[in-house]
């Protein structure tokens, strides 16, 4: 935006300085022609006044002298000619002409001062142009033409000084362009201040937000007043987001905390109808059971989800290597229990990753938990730990049913779950909550189907070295 403003700023100047440069750049080449020529046309006239009596009495050689003084003074080569266009007298030495008569330009204005026409001004004089000034002035007498005088003069001397007005006005340009610059770039400053720091605050606000940390303010006493007032309806905006979603978190937090209670009292009451209800409504009493059983692992996602949520934005160092080996040993008694091999692959060695307090815990619970449910007895989940460029790789494959390539997407939003996993106990909160704690670590989550089957979720950490 910065670059499109100056570009529309120098075309507006542009606009101003060739829209004045130019009309002045001709109009002093036009003054300097019409001084030229109102210079010529005095002498030529006078020259003219001077021959009527020599042709008269067809003693031209008398102005002999007066025109070779002439040109010696001026350089400007001059003639007089009778009515038939012959030359009688020149200021060349012993009077010869030194004007080529036949010149067409020399012969339209010969005819046209025969025929008793005043000297014209001609085209304007340009730098480039070095083609002589020609001028010929009738020899009036009594009304009757008896001749002509006829000038040629030199343009070096007036097209140089044209060319310097140019050079001048050019460089009057140059340095209107310049100080457009050094005005335009610090009000363009001023004014894209306000819309860098917005635009700063909106790719921020969902960090933010989502990260729990408090929203940066960009409201701002710089800029324009229609900029200032945008920035202090987006700081309020903001902090109506952030507070809305802070009361949705805490209402899921309380919710689930809340039912609880009454959901263990349910279960207990439940469990104390065993033997005490008939055949025919036992199974209604097992099933009751289960389904508190489901709403309890619900809720209880549902909290870990809270959780994840809300927690805090600062990161912690944890050590990867312990916290694997530590979640790995705890779930490897359900691992037994199901017949299924549960073993780790590699290690991150002496780095840390920067994630939430106990972000890497609740990310492997979440990781082993699925894999543990959706794997077959005699089949292995593999952990697999690796550090790379500053960064720790940490990935749970398994091999069960997995996922069609199209519902990858998709796995990680809140409650979804595939069609084929429908008669699998779960909520489908797992593989979302643990997105949330990879996003507030600024890592990276990736679902892939490896060979062989499967699933294979990897999420990437910023390390740091110890």
């Amino acid at each position: 935006m910065r670059t499109r403003l100056l570009g529309m700023v120098w075309f507006l100047v542009a606009l101003v300085v060739f829209g004045l440069g130019v009309p002045l750049a001709l109009s002093v080449a036009g003054t300097e022609q019409r001084n030229m020529f109102l210079d010529r046309l005095t002498d030529i006239n006078h020259y003219a006044s001077m021959a009527q009596r020599p042709l008269i009495e067809s003693q031209p050689a008398v102005m002999r002298d007066e025109l070779r003084r002439y040109h010696e003074l001026y350089g400007i080569d001059i003639v007089v000619v009778d009515r038939d266009s012959r030359a009688q007298v020149g200021s060349g030495r012993f009077g010869q002409n030194e004007i080529d008569l036949d010149d067409p330009l020399v012969q339209t204005q010969l005819n046209e001062a025969l025929a008793g026409r005043r000297p014209q001004s001609g085209s304007l004089l340009m730098p480039w142009d070095d083609s002589p000034m020609v001028m010929v002035a009738p020899v009036l007498v009594d009304a009757d033409v008896r001749g002509a005088v006829v000038s040629v003069s030199p343009t070096d001397r007036v097209r140089t000084r044209v060319l310097w007005w140019w050079l001048l006005i050019g460089a009057g340009g140059v340095a209107a362009f310049a100080l457009a610059l050094l005005v335009a770039v610090p009000v363009i400053q001023w004014i894209l201040r306000p819309v860098r720091r917005l635009d700063e605050a909106t790719g921020a606000l969902v960090g933010s937000v989502v990260g729990g940390r408090d929203v940066e303010p960009v409201g701002s006493a710089h800029g324009p007043p229609e900029l200032r007032q945008l920035g202090r309806s987006f700081d309020q905006m903001a902090a109506s987001v952030a507070d809305t979603l802070a009361a949705q978190r805490a209402f899921v937090a309380d919710a689930s905390h809340q039912l609880r209670n009454p959901l263990t009292a349910l279960k207990l009451r439940l469990a104390n109808l065993e033997g005490h209800v008939d055949e025919a409504a036992e199974v209604h009493r097992v099933a009751a059971a289960a389904e508190a059983d489901r709403l309890k692992r619900i809720l209880d996602e549902l909290l870990a989800m809270a959780r994840a949520e809300g927690a805090g934005g600062d990161l912690v160092p944890v050590d990867v290597d312990q916290v694997v080996a530590e979640r790995v040993a705890d779930w490897d008694v359900v691992a037994t229990a199901r017949g299924i091999d549960l073993d780790i692959e590699g290690l991150a060695g002496d780095v840390v990753v920067l994630a939430p307090a106990r972000g890497v815990d609740g990310i492997l619970d979440a990781l082993l938990d699925n894999a543990l449910k959706f794997t077959p007895s005699g089949e292995r989940v593999r952990v697999t730990v690796a550090s790379t460029d500053n960064r720790v790789e940490l990935a749970v494959r398994d091999h069960g049913p997995g996922l069609r390539p199209d519902e990858l997407d998709r796995a990680t939003d809140r409650f979804w779950r595939s069609h084929a996993h429908q008669n699998v106990p779960g909520s489908g909160l797992g593989l979302a909550i643990v997105s949330r704690i990879v996003a507030k670590a600024g890592g990276e989550l990736r679902l892939d189907l490896p060979d062989g089957g499967g699933l294979r979720v990897t999420v990437v950490l910023p390390a740091r070295p110890v």
